[in-house]
């Protein structure tokens, strides 16, 4: 109270707020002098604050808009799942039991064509893409041709949302509800989308356990919860490319329309002459020659249009789309008139660099769990598994095999992979994991063909050479 009283009658100066200063670094992009309009946007929002539900909301709406209605858009999210994901991934256990692997593997695969896992992953993939995200819930099939009845639904982004604001708070991010550690613990799961008009809506959610909920999305910030589409940072570029080829077209049909236009130089005010309006439009007929009144001329009007860099602009936005999803050009365009072997290899071993390690991870946040929750049903089927299945706490140390790249040149794939095997640099199973098949039963395969070959007095050798001496003529 003195001390207040003091400075009021100014016995005592009052403390002033010290100045802001501004950031001084080694930096330019950071400094005073920089752009200020081009970072306008730049925040310091944690990655959940970042990607709120308006946000993702806008990037669903718009992402999936542009897959609908743009060639582009669509062919890129498709050709990456199917890059990705191919004909689905094929278990292999390695446990020292040879039938016991086979026959969980054969079963696990009858399993999985049933439920269709291979299109469920592809649209998985496709949902990242375009949405940011997709959950699988796991659910009990009754219905379902097998012996274990476990199936998977897929939903939207859309119905994961906790519909009560009020509950939101640091241990609940919108749609998940985090334990004492910050890891997931609940789903909120509406009952029914909100997207769907057929039906009333009250917001109704379950809470669904998180172990029966596998979220897929990109976490691209520590403390991520929620996922926005891969493509999010070439939406943008979709519009463009849109715009300026409807630019393009209305240009050429602009001037393909107005065949000529007719002007005078006589004064505007001659009274004795009759002058059409301006803009008036005649019909023009075929073969005809006519004269034009005193002081009219005839101009074709050109039609001027950025033809010559029409596919040059084209080229570098679509390359520029493609560039968040690591994928080359000619796959993006599926284009591949300026690209030679060289161009062709060099581009595509980034983009199987980025697809190997989107393989590793649905390995291991989805198809692993995939598996677990199968394997725990399968147990409790009296005489479905092996016993060394069937034992607490197993690990069958699953893998996973993908479907291999088909090299531009098969030729010289099969000399450098012939080199690495006699240099001993590389192994048959890794050879023949590189084309997503088992190099055991490869050689089991092999081996009947060559006993069989043997029985029938087929001459393998001479088939061999008569395969060499083809195979060089060709190379002439």
């Amino acid at each position: 109270m003195l001390s207040w009283l003091k400075r009021k009658i100014r016995l005592v100066p009052a403390r002033t707020a010290p100045k802001k200063r501004g950031v001084r670094a080694g930096y330019d992009a950071v400094n005073p002098g920089a752009d200020v309009r081009h970072w306008a946007n730049a925040d310091a929002l944690s990655a959940d604050s970042a990607n709120s539900l308006h946000v993702r909301k806008e990037f669903r709406q718009r992402g999936r808009y542009e897959v609908a209605n743009n060639s582009y858009a669509k062919g890129i999210a498709r050709t990456m799942a199917s890059y990705v994901i191919g004909t689905g991934p094929r278990l292999q256990i390695n446990t020292d039991s040879d039938e016991s692997n086979q026959l969980i593997e054969r079963e696990f695969k009858r399993w999985s064509r049933k439920v269709k896992l291979s299109t469920k992953l592809r649209l998985m993939h496709k949902s990242r893409t375009e949405s940011g995200e997709c959950f699988l819930v796991f659910r009990t099939d009754p219905k379902l041709k097998s012996r274990i009845k476990l199936n998977f639904d897929l939903i939207e982004a859309d119905q994961v949302t906790t519909p009560d604001l009020s509950l939101l708070d640091e241990n609940r991010i919108d749609g998940i509800e985090l334990d004492e550690h910050g890891q997931p613990e609940y789903y909120h799961i509406l009952r029914q989308h909100p997207g769907d008009m057929s039906q009333f809506h009250n917001n109704e959610y379950d809470p669904v356990p998180a172990d029966e909920v596998i979220h897929y999305f990109l976490q691209e910030r520590p403390g991520q919860h929620r996922g926005i589409p891969t493509i999010a940072p070439s939406l943008s570029l979709f519009g463009k490319l849109r715009r300026y080829v409807l630019a393009v077209l209305e240009a050429a049909e602009n001037a393909a329309n107005m065949a000529m236009a007719v002007h005078t130089d006589a004064p505007a005010d001659d009274d004795d002459e009759e002058v059409p309006e301006s803009m008036e439009e005649i019909e023009i007929a075929r073969n005809m020659a006519t004269f034009l009144p005193a002081g009219y001329k005839i101009t074709q009007l050109r039609p001027e249009q950025p033809t010559t860099t029409f596919a040059e602009f084209k080229k570098e936005i679509i390359n520029e789309i493609a560039r968040c999803l690591s994928m080359p050009f000619n796959v993006a365009a599926c284009n591949s008139s300026d690209y030679n072997y060289a161009s062709g290899r060099m581009d595509h071993q980034v983009f199987y660099k980025e697809i190997s390690v989107e393989r590793e991870d649905i390995a291991l946040d989805v198809l692993d769990r995939i598996f677990e929750a199968w394997l725990s049903e399968a147990v409790l089927v009296e005489n479905y598994l092996p016993q060394n299945a069937r034992e607490i706490d197993v690990d069958l140390d699953p893998e996973w095999l993908w479907d291999g790249y088909e090299h531009v040149d098969p030729v010289k794939e099969a000399t450098a992979q012939s080199i690495r095997l006699d240099s001993n640099t590389t192994t048959l199973q890794d050879e023949w994991a590189r084309q997503g098949h088992d190099y055991a039963r490869k050689l089991l395969q092999r081996g009947s063909e060559v006993a069989i070959e043997r029985e029938l007095e087929i001459d393998t050798a001479s088939r061999m050479a008569i395969d060499d001496e083809s195979s060089d003529g060709r190379d002439d």
